[in-house]
């Protein structure tokens, strides 16, 4: 990491922006601009050939979007390309259709006018909000708009790309990365767009590295310019020097050797040299990414966010697709356990309430916002217990902070239960229900909290935000969000031990269960299991193969004794060295 410091710091061609899609890729950029269409304002003097006209084209771009689709599917899975179904949906839309056919008859105006006023007037609505997600369902809609307007002028799509390159443009559309895959395109830039845009979606899909959000890309970066895409950190080097090009080389071929290294480990159990077992779970945010809990032999779903299928589908699900939705994963995972926690809005995370707060952190999020919502998470819980019948299936509550939340949310969950009762619907009438550990006063009473649920994950990432008062997001302070800060290990050590006087398992989640340097101490403080990102399983494994349950204890008895983050942070060091255990932790 200190080589890549040093490299970002003597760099002039080096443009930021958003890690959207993991991975390195170094290329030739392909400047990708479309075409600015010119809307002609005349009027009609045939209103119902104009109506026609329009349905014709609707007819045509529906064809369109239905070999795109198609093809989503063979590349994607089903889940990924409901994108474009739902852009389909948009081309059946009976108010957008009738809005436009009336306007047409009144106004007398080309289709191709009234469909760009129409249609942008959503979009201005879109743009001007102030949540992230809503500025990027937008573009979306920009090209469904385009498709409509360029078969209304018999205009044919132009495809005209180069094999093998980067792309770089202002945005990308969820049909452009369908189109990117016929010419086998290594990579994105964009000038637009963040972690929620479907083409961020898509990148990660395509397993494509992506950084989104670099100001200024299309004016900086020339056609086949060289360029190096980092999408580990979010940063794009433009036409690098020898120093920058051999780095990333080694980075890639690094890559290269650990996963031929890992493959090895495949159907092998996460074991310590002395016959410990750590359960390796998955972290998942949408269920495309079922294939991975999978293939990389995860025990199951230990942290299924399903805020991201708000992202996704742009609103809240109603019951009925909740329901199909935890189901399908449910089934395709059994009979390994998927852990569901429920919405967990408010705070960093996606906001789909009319609501505002001058401190979102501190504010109306996780179960909180729930617990003011009983309607939707009733709605929630009903569709998860109603998925649950092949009693594969744990509910997770997240943010909690009082045991009042635990028991309201217990009593919610067996009025729900009693409802499916009435109406003679399955479930499963023993699921577990438990809680994430990542609120300081929860923490402090852990085995409290511990005995009114059946089993404790604890999220790292807001547990070492709240104790550290630091918001991660936050450049300027974000150096003390230190993980290995004493205050957080002895809070980890507390949290364990006082859940299992509780007789509950403990597992543990967030980007430090992901840290390979972390794992001998998470092992040695006595957690049951990790939930983390499915690419990442595979090189916790080699790690937890690597040393002995005994010594990983005795590392962490001697890093409770430290007083600083440094000192706890150079005995780990100093552990892997002693077990020659190659040190992974940032190695991108």
């Amino acid at each position: 990491m200190r080589g890549l410091k040093t490299l970002i710091e003597s760099s002039d061609n080096l443009a930021n922006g958003i890690a959207a899609a993991p991975g390195i890729v170094i290329g030739k950029a392909y400047i990708y601009k479309k075409e600015i269409l010119n809307i002609n304002q005349s009027s009609v003097e045939d209103v119902e050939e104009a109506i026609q006209l329009f349905h014709e084209s609707l007819e045509k771009s529906k064809k369109e979007l239905l070999k795109v689709f198609n093809v989503a599917k063979d590349q994607m899975g089903e889940k990924r390309s409901e994108i474009f179904e739902a852009q389909l949906m948009i081309l059946d839309d009976p108010v957008l259709i009738s809005t436009i056919e009336r306007r047409i008859r009144e106004e007398k105006k080309q289709p191709e006018s009234v469909v760009d006023d129409e249609i942008s007037k959503y979009q201005q609505m879109m743009f001007m909000a102030h949540e992230s997600y809503m500025r990027e369902r937008a573009l979306d809609i920009e090209d469904i708009k385009n498709r409509i307007v360029k078969n209304l002028q018999k205009k044919r799509w132009e495809s005209k790309i180069s094999n093998d390159v980067i792309v770089v443009s202002d945005s990308i559309t969820p049909a452009d990365t369908i189109l990117f895959t016929k010419f086998n395109v290594k990579g994105y830039v964009t000038v637009y767009g963040g972690l929620t845009s479907h083409a961020a979606i898509l990148a990660r899909s395509l397993d494509l590295p992506a950084v989104l959000g670099v100001h200024g890309a299309t004016e900086n970066i020339k056609n086949d310019d060289t360029i190096i895409v980092d999408g580990f950190h979010g940063l794009v080097f433009i036409n690098p020097n020898e120093k920058q090009i051999e780095f990333y080389q080694n980075k890639i071929k690094h890559l290269e050797e650990i996963n031929a290294s890992l493959a090895e480990l495949h159907d092998k159990p996460a074991t310590t040299t002395d016959g410990k077992e750590i359960e390796l779970f998955a972290n998942v945010d949408v269920s495309g990414e079922v294939h991975l809990v999978i293939t990389n032999r995860a025990k199951g779903v230990g942290l299924y966010r399903t805020e991201q299928i708000i992202e996704e589908l742009g609103e809240f699900p109603d019951e009925e697709q909740q329901t199909k939705i935890y189901a399908n994963l449910a089934t395709r995972l059994y009979p390994q356990p998927l852990t569901i926690r429920v919405f967990d809005i408010g705070g960093d995370k996606v906001k789909f309430l009319d609501h505002e707060e001058a401190n979102p952190f501190l504010g109306l999020r996780g179960i909180r916002l729930l617990l003011a919502n009983p309607k939707l998470f009733k709605e929630q819980i009903r569709a998860i217990l109603r998925a649950s019948v092949n009693k594969n299936i744990l509910l997770m509550i997240p943010m909690v902070s009082t045991i009042d939340e635990i028991i309201v949310s217990r009593q919610l969950i067996e009025e729900c239960k009693k409802e499916l009762q009435s109406a003679k619907i399955q479930f499963d009438k023993h699921m577990q229900v438990g809680m994430m550990m990542e609120v300081p006063s929860a923490a402090v009473m852990a085995q409290d909290y511990a005995e009114l649920v059946d089993f404790v994950s604890i999220g790292t990432n807001d547990l070492i935000q709240y104790i550290m008062a630091v918001d991660r997001g936050n450049d300027i302070v974000n150096y003390l969000y230190q993980e290995f800060h004493p205050a957080v290990i002895r809070t980890i050590n507390y949290i364990v031990h006082g859940s299992k006087r509780a007789g509950k398992k403990v597992s543990i989640c967030g980007e430090m269960a992901a840290d390979t340097l972390a794992i001998p101490l998470l092992v040695g403080l006595d957690l049951d299991s990790f939930s983390l990102s499915p690419a990442v399983l595979p090189t916790a494994k080699k790690v937890i193969r690597s040393f002995s349950y005994e010594s990983a204890k005795t590392l962490a008895n001697e890093c409770l004794q430290l007083n600083s983050h440094e000192k706890i942070l150079k005995r780990i060091e100093q552990f892997f060295a002693e077990n020659n255990i190659k040190r992974t932790r940032n190695i991108l």
